[in-house]
């Protein structure tokens, strides 16, 4: 007769492939696993702590071994989305090569494919339900990210190429505006529920090249 470890517990995937959901030492991976999936077919909002268990194989107490409740599990994995976001800005920027323009770009190419690639991260990042503060560890790295983006507008701004009468802007109102202007597209156009996506004679990406490049000039500033 097949014997099972008894301290593991086991579930179906879409592939119908046996996958073990948890064992002792992963149950909180396997939480956030669990959750993960089901941010993407409702939403951050759109399940219980106790469905979050019943994903995963689990108790319903078990849980609260590892999360305090279900914000602090959404908080978790939007923290981790951040890191990993803040991370991917970074390197697009790349210290601000080739040009800071041209990087700056490649900033919001890269949100943008964040968003695509991490759909349920991403939803998790921006629509919580709660406040940022309630969650230390989330705010700060989510001011990470957005940092990121303020040093890049900072060196942009900073750079000699004005036009002439132009005044040099306000370094993080334009990481603000950039920030609206490439979470806006992927919104619309990237984002997880399907009544929000519209039609484009061009990519989101080219969308949002020319949106920057007309932003960035009205400001002033111009191509090396």
């Amino acid at each position: 007769m097949k014997m099972y470890h008894p301290i593991m517990r086991f579930n179906t995937d879409e592939r119908g492939a046996r996958r073990e959901s948890y064992h002792h030492g992963n149950l909180r991976e396997a939480l956030i696993e669990s959750a993960l999936r089901l941010i993407a077919e409702n939403g951050p909002a759109g399940f219980s702590f106790a469905e979050v268990a019943r994903a995963a194989g689990v108790s319903p107490a078990a849980p609260y071994r590892h999360f305090r409740d279900r914000n602090a599990l959404v908080a978790e994995i939007a923290r981790r989305g951040f890191e990993r976001f803040a991370d991917e800005l970074d390197r697009a920027w790349a210290g601000g090569r080739p040009d800071p323009m041209t990087a700056i770009e490649n900033c919001g190419k890269a949100y943008l494919a964040f968003a695509r690639r991490e759909p349920a991260a991403y939803s998790a990042m921006f629509d919580t339900g709660f406040p940022f503060e309630q969650e230390p560890a989330l705010l700060l790295a989510s001011e990470r990210a957005f940092g990121v983006l303020r040093h890049a507008a900072e060196i942009l701004c900073a750079t000699p190429r004005m036009k002439p009468g132009f005044v040099r802007p306000p370094a993080t109102m334009v990481a603000l505006h950039i920030w609206a202007m490439s979470h806006g597209i992927a919104a619309l156009f990237i984002g997880r529920t399907l009544a929000m996506r519209r039609k484009l004679p061009m990519t989101p990406e080219e969308l949002l090249e020319s949106g920057l490049l007309v932003y960035l000039q009205s400001l002033g500033l111009t191509n090396p």
